[in-house]
C-alpha cells in the first residue's frame, strides 16, 4: 500500500497554530488533505498531529488522524512514528501540511519512480526557477542533480553558481536552476533508517534535513515537475494563499 502522511505541528515557530489557519472558510490542513485525496496512486491519507485541537478539527472534517508525541523534532520523525503502526504500508509519502493547494498529480509524479524502478528508494520534486525573488530567497531551497536525476546537493543559497553573468536575471536565462519542493516518497524501511540517523554537519549548517540522506549515501531521485504549489510559512504567505483561493473560486 502507498500511504500519504501529512505532519501537522501546532506550535510552528513563524506561524503558531498554522494547520488551523482559515483559508476561505476551511482550515489550511483541510485544504491539504482534500487535495492529497485527489491523488490516484495513494491508498490512503493519514494526518499526524501533536495537538488535541488539531486532532479534533481533522476528525471533524473526516480525516484519519494519528496522535504523535510533542517532543518529536521534525515532520519526518512524526511521519516515521505513524509509519511504524501502518504494517501494510510499503511506500510512505511525506506531504507537507502547509501546502494547501498541492495538486494530486504532483504527488503522483513523485511516487512513480518507486513504482517503475525497484532501485529507487527515495524521491522528491523540483521545479525550474523563473524569477529572481525565488532564486535569492533563503526560504526556498535549491537543488542540483546529475544526468540521471539523482540529487547532488541542496542549499538555501542559489546553486549552481553561474560565473561571468551580469545579473541574477541573466543567471536564470543562462542556467537551469531548480527549487526543491519538499514532498518526499520513501520505501518504508528507508524512512525508518533515515529518521534513526543522527543529524549531520551539512544538515545543521543549511537547516535542511534531506542533506542527512546525502551525507549517509542515501540516493534521492529528483522528479522535475511543471506543477506549482504554495508553501505557507508566514502571515504574508497566509494572506497570499487566501487571495489565491479567492481568485480560484471567482474564476471557477
Amino acid at each position: 500500500m502507498i500511504i500519504g502522511i501529512i505532519p501537522a505541528r501546532f506550535a510552528s515557530t513563524r506561524l503558531k497554530g498554522k494547520p488551523l489557519k482559515d483559508i476561505g472558510g476551511k482550515p489550511m490542513l483541510q485544504h491539504t488533505w482534500e487535495n492529497a485525496k485527489k491523488s490516484k496512486l495513494l491508498s490512503d491519507v493519514v494526518i499526524a498531529v501533536d495537538d488535541e485541537r488539531v486532532y479534533e478539527v481533522a476528525r471533524r472534517f473526516g480525516a484519519r488522524v494519528e496522535m504523535t508525541p510533542k517532543d518529536l523534532e521534525t515532520g519526518s520523525d512524526r511521519i516515521a512514528y505513524v509509519a511504524k503502526k501502518l504494517f501494510s504500508s510499503e511506500i510512505i509519502v511525506n506531504i507537507q501540511g502547509d501546502e494547501p493547494f498541492i495538486p494530486g498529480k504532483m504527488i503522483d509524479e513523485a511516487i512513480e519512480p518507486l513504482l517503475f524502478d525497484k532501485n529507487v528508494a527515495i524521491s522528491t520534486l523540483a521545479k525550474r526557477i523563473t524569477n529572481v525573488d525565488e532564486l535569492n530567497s533563503p526560504n526556498i531551497p535549491k537543488v542540483v542533480f546529475d544526468y540521471n536525476n539523482f540529487a547532488l546537493y541542496f542549499s538555501r543559497s542559489p546553486i549552481p553558481y553561474v560565473r561571468e553573468v551580469a545579473s541574477d536575471k541573466q543567471k536564470l536565462l543562462v542556467a537551469d536552476i531548480y527549487k526543491h519542493i519538499g514532498l518526499y516518497v520513501y520505501r518504508k524501511e528507508y524512512l525508518l533508517e533515515f529518521t534513526s540517523l543522527k543529524q549531520t554537519d551539512l544538515e545543521k549548517y543549511e537547516k535542511l534535513e534531506q542533506l542527512r540522506m546525502l551525507e549517509n549515501h542515501m540516493p534521492i531521485k529528483v522528479v522535475v515537475t511543471e506543477h506549482e504549489s504554495m508553501s505557507v510559512d508566514t502571515e504574508d504567505d497566509l494572506e497570499m494563499a487566501r487571495l489565491y483561493y479567492q481568485r480560484q473560486r471567482e474564476n471557477f
